[in-house]
């Protein structure tokens, strides 16, 4: 028996872990701060331009079976779910090293 899992399913998984980890690993709950949001907001416009030079000069390529087809900025709803979930990581475990060093962020 082969068990496969779509992009869909891993982006979601990839998503539920990550708060998880965010929230009951490292306690940082970021995203329950305004700093976090900025933050994304200011990667959010650069993980679009990405995602849509990539997928507009087809260097990636998705396979329609694999994915949902709602697109934005040619890419897959899935990749800004999978990208939002990889910036949460990054920033919980940065945020978990500050601490653990004795500094404190420098946004907000």
């Amino acid at each position: 028996m082969r068990f496969e899992l779509s992009y869909t399913q891993i982006t979601v998984y990839a998503l539920i872990i990550t708060i998880f980890f965010d929230m009951f690993l490292t306690k940082n709950s970021l995203l329950s701060t305004l700093r976090f949001w900025i933050s994304y907001g200011i990667i959010f416009p650069f993980q679009l331009f990405t995602n849509w030079w990539l997928t507009s000069r087809e260097i990636v390529a998705y396979n329609p079976d694999s994915i949902i087809g709602l697109r934005l900025a040619g890419a897959p709803i899935e990749d800004l779910i999978f990208g939002f979930a990889m910036i949460l990581a990054v920033m919980s475990m940065w945020e978990t090293m500050l601490r653990r060093r004795g500094g404190s962020s420098s946004v907000g």
